[in-house]
């Protein structure tokens, strides 16, 4: 079958409305930074009135912190809880019933000046990050399970680009002229409720993952039209074959509880592979770059660096566009090995400019290129990348364990960057890229020898391949052969 008459409308139609949650995420991560010193000031109002006395800075200081990293509290939470739902609702059904969490935080938030109330805003933004960790999860996974194999890589990446649209739209509304004022921030925050209603209406004509259907509900006939309308093709045979033959295997297997992926050999290397690569994304430096990237562009005489930090975030969605119509060709392994490498480069050159930025006078605008280039290189591989491919590693019973693992692992490194990076920060000083420096390395390295590709390959595939390695002695040539095999794309499944 023709590869472009598998991208019809409705498999376009159910990705982005599904892509709707990675903007939820990217917003509410972003959404809180512009507002700083507006919210600040509400704290520390709100705070006195009511208790008729000055407070003071480390309690809003304090305060402040705990609105920030509530949110990232919220999402460990929600993403370990991803398998919960989606193995008795459905992937669809999940998506639809947690938008009435969106509802909540975002009109806690919203209303929470209005009810001169610190602790509405802090809750809304728990609420909200339980909402986007649970996203974190059920995103890649519908949209790995409705995608055909040819093209699972590209739409995977919507999911990181409904992220970076979010937080470039959230640094845009944050701005003086639209709605970061003392007025409007309110406003700003329950923003989120609005993407929520547009999901919800979209949802309720969105189908229900096939594999879901298939595999975990034995609605071979419910599947089977889904997939005709996805496909836009009568004969998917080829499809329901392959389900078949994973839910038959699943059928043998014991039940693939989070415990169970560490101890059985089936799953312990892909585990493995899956929480190393959401590490790779957090400790990569990114989140310090953006941290970095106001002063970067100050030095260099910009006089307002908000506008540059924006034109950070159109790099980052320009080049998320950019892997979408890469990651088919080069596929995941290797842009993640070349963004990372990248990085490293970028990283090394950034720590040199700040050293030198009170000698030499031109450096600055050399760190200005190497903090484009960074945010660029993420966006190639460590950016998009491990969100999909954690869905390919596994197959249908384990899938939903394992998205909740490495969810959790992304947003606990997430929160562990937040909280430690401006005692690193302060400890190093203009060093502290070093650190991440060595992060990448490593990464890089583990990347090399131990991650598979993936592309154009079947989910049954995929995890046959890290059943080959367990079944062999680890240190044996058998298992090397068994990587080359699982690393090797063959012409017909390519083009199957």
């Amino acid at each position: 079958m023709d590869d472009k008459k598998k991208i019809t409308a409705p498999l376009i139609y159910a990705v982005c409305i599904a892509a709707i949650g990675s903007l939820q995420f990217g917003y509410n991560t972003g959404v809180i930074n512009a507002p700083e010193k507006i919210i600040r000031t509400f704290f520390n109002k709100t705070l006195s009135d009511r208790s008729g006395k000055a407070v003071s800075q480390e309690l809003l200081t304090s305060l402040w912190s705990l609105s920030v990293a509530i949110f990232s509290v919220g999402g460990m939470i929600g993403s370990f809880s991803v398998s919960l739902f989606v193995n008795r609702f459905g992937r669809r059904n999940s998506m639809l019933l947690v938008n009435v969490l969106a509802f909540a935080g975002g009109l806690l938030m919203a209303f929470s000046k209005a009810a001169k109330a610190v602790e509405m805003l802090i809750l809304g933004r728990f609420i909200i990050g339980v909402f986007c960790g649970l996203c974190t999860g059920f995103v890649p996974m519908y949209i790995s399970e409705v995608s055909p194999t040819s093209v699972r890589g590209a739409f995977g990446t919507l999911n990181q680009l409904g992220i970076v649209v979010g937080i470039l739209v959230a640094q845009i509304f944050g701005l003086e002229g639209i709605m970061g004022t003392e007025a409007l921030w309110p406003l700003l925050l329950g923003f989120t409720v609005l993407p929520a209603i547009l999901q919800c209406v979209g949802l309720l004509f969105c189908p229900e993952s096939p594999r879901f259907l298939l595999i975990n509900k034995m609605e071979e006939e419910k599947a089977q039209a889904v997939l005709q309308k996805l496909r836009g093709t009568q004969d998917v045979s080829q499809d329901i074959q392959e389900m078949k033959e994973e839910s038959a295997k699943m059928s043998q297997e014991k039940k693939a509880t989070v415990p169970e992926l560490f101890r059985s050999p089936n799953y312990r290397q892909a585990i493995i592979i899956a929480i190393m690569l959401q590490l790779s994304q957090q400790l990569s430096g990114i989140n310090a770059v953006f941290y970095y990237s106001t002063g970067i562009f100050e030095r260099a005489g910009i006089k307002q660096p908000v506008y540059a930090t924006i034109g950070a975030g159109v790099v980052n969605t320009v080049f998320t566009v950019v892997s979408l119509f890469l990651v088919e060709r080069a596929g995941r392994r290797t842009l993640h090995l070349a963004g990372l490498a990248g990085m490293a480069v970028c990283a090394a050159i950034m720590t040199v400019a700040l050293a030198l930025k009170d000698i030499v006078e031109w450096i600055k605008y050399i760190s200005i290129v190497a903090t484009f280039g960074f945010v660029a290189l993420f966006e190639i591989g460590p950016g998009p990348i491990p969100w999909f491919i954690v869905a390919e590693l596994f197959s249908q019973g384990p899938r939903p364990a394992a998205m909740a693992v490495a969810g959790c692992s992304n947003w606990t490194s997430n929160f562990l960057v937040g909280m430690l990076f401006p005692y690193a920060e302060k400890l190093c000083g203009s060093y502290v890229f070093l650190i991440f420096l060595v992060f990448l390395v490593i990464f890089f390295v583990f990347t090399f020898f131990k991650v598979p590709e993936t592309k154009g390959r079947t989910f049954e595939d995929i995890s046959r391949g890290f059943e080959g390695r367990a079944a062999s002695n680890p240190t044996s040539a058998l298992e090397k052969s068994s990587m080359v095999e699982l690393n090797s794309i063959q012409a017909n499944k390519e083009v199957a």
